[in-house]
């Protein structure tokens, strides 16, 4: 099936409120401040993260502008379109951007929202063929490939959040089994500017399509579904403790009467150019291929690296080495094999961990019990979670990149990515502490033993343990590890 035309798409542009409380708010915060410095604040905590974004839309008064990867129609999810339901009905511009890979299911709803008349929805790269999406790649693989992976939010032009957090209840510490640590940052200042613009690059580019040309029309049933979604979704037993738990944060009134603590440090934004969605983009104009710039060269002292899913691929293996050749201490967090969401990624991963430890890259892998049941996670600027999925790294601890990039093809070639360097040496240094206290006790370091053999060092207080097998590996999935290592698929993990 064709695209639909782009032509005579609504035309739109970003609101800021400069009158706004938000606006308001931000104007007290910012009295004293350098123009160039934006006011960061992490968000490591998932229920903090949620609240965050629940305060936000009900205090915006303008414009409420979002673009994400994933967004789950389950608690938080349905709580968070709500919110921007009821903003919307007291006349808040609300326009949402979503990746069309993880809507399956939800075109019902999805249709009913872009029906509200100060609801606009678009979807990026949609498929077409809306019951049996898989059928698409056959006619359409190189177009629906390409995925947008930014998670940006921005309300009334001066406030935004920015991280690696999707929607939904494993990315909020919502009581789901397989929770995420995650990271985002809410920022007030010039760079709000940046994401703002980057976001307007998105909706206008190419790649978005009106939900209306791709939907099928709302039914009564699907208008009265959106309409009812917060008494639906706060009527289920699990909501009234989670509910309870957001009340508790006290982010919106600290921010309000200027005690949420903010870093006043420079900022800027890096993202890929939308055009990336259409394979049309000059290595230029990628989120790689500005970063260099945005970081004032590469690592001297110490380059940390925090990503879900690590891939080096053959060209970032010669650059880490090449670091830690010149004497540049390079160490890298990702999941351990019983920690990973997707297996294949893992698969990608092993082939480079001799490597890159034989050169001298430090590896550690998230260990799935310890995450479980650590309250040192939190430290880790992440709830109890089961799984790694912040994706940052600090340079000379001086300046931190935060954003939805992984180090791995699918982010440099294929995925759009967005972030922000923050040139915060408190952050940068808080990432290290954790490298240097907690994580040893929260992963396995990975080693070379004296025969040049994988060993795994387990730490639980003042005990260690020397593992050499890897953790969770089980015959069966040695062999399905196995084959996935050998297929020619690492460009698209």
């Amino acid at each position: 099936m064709a695209l639909p035309p782009l032509e005579d798409r609504t035309v739109s542009a970003p609101v800021v409120e400069s009158t706004s409380p938000l606006a308001e708010a931000a104007k007290k915060l910012r009295a004293g401040r350098a123009s160039h410095l934006s006011g960061v604040h992490a968000l490591g905590d998932g229920v903090d993260a949620f609240a965050a974004r629940v305060a936000l839309i009900d205090a915006a008064v303008g414009g409420i502008d979002l673009q994400y990867y994933i967004w789950h129609d389950d608690l938080t999810g349905g709580l968070l379109l709500d919110a921007l339901r009821r903003a919307a009905d007291r006349g808040v511009r609300v326009r949402l951007l979503l990746d069309d890979n993880n809507t399956s299911g939800m075109d019902g709803l999805l249709t009913a929202v872009e029906d509200h008349p100060t609801m606009e929805l678009r979807l990026f790269n949609p498929f077409m063929q809306r019951k049996l999406r898989m059928a698409g790649y056959l006619g359409d693989f190189a177009r629906l490939n390409r995925r947008m992976h930014n998670k940006a939010l921005i309300v009334d032009g001066v406030v935004c959040v920015v991280g690696g957090r999707n929607i939904g209840d494993e990315y909020f510490d919502a009581g789901t089994d397989t929770g995420f640590i995650d990271l985002d940052v809410a920022v007030i200042g010039p760079a709000v500017d940046e994401v703002a613009a980057s976001f307007q690059a998105f909706w206008d580019s190419g790649s978005s399509h009106p939900a209306e040309r791709v939907l099928k029309k709302p039914s009564v049933e699907d208008r009265a579904r959106l309409a009812a979604l917060g008494d639906t979704v706060r009527a289920r037993a699990e909501a009234m403790q989670y509910a309870a738990a957001v009340r508790d944060s006290r982010l919106l009134s600290d921010y309000a009467a200027g005690r949420l603590a903010f870093d006043w440090v420079p900022v800027r934004l890096v993202a890929d150019d939308p055009g990336k969605g259409l394979g049309g983009t000059a290595a230029g104009d990628t989120l790689l291929g500005r970063l260099g710039a945005a970081l004032d060269g590469e690592p001297a002292k110490e380059l940390l690296i925090v990503s879900p899913y690590f891939v080096p691929g053959e060209d970032g293996a010669r650059a880490l080495l090449a670091l830690a050749g010149k004497g540049v201490t390079v160490r890298v967090l990702t999941n351990a094999l019983e920690a990973t969401d997707v297996g294949a990624v893992h698969a990608g991963y092993a082939r480079y961990r001799k490597r890159l430890l034989q050169g001298g890259v430090q590896l550690y892998e998230l260990r799935r019990a310890s995450a479980a049941r650590s309250s040192a996670a939190r430290a880790m600027r992440g709830s109890s979670g089961a799984s790694l999925h912040a994706k940052t790294f600090a340079v000379d601890r001086d300046r931190l990149f935060v954003g939805s990039f992984n180090f791995d093809p699918r982010s440099a070639v294929f995925n759009t990515e967005l972030g922000l360097v923050i040139r915060s040496p408190r952050m940068a240094q808080e990432l290290a502490d954790l490298f240097d206290s907690q994580i040893p006790a929260l992963a396995y370091e990975v080693r070379l033993d004296a025969e040049g053999r994988l060993e795994w060092v387990e730490r639980d207080g003042e005990q260690t343990r020397m593992l050499h097998r890897e953790p969770g590996r089980t015959v069966l999935r040695s062999i399905g590890l196995g084959v996935l290592s050998v297929l020619p698929i690492e460009k698209l993990l």
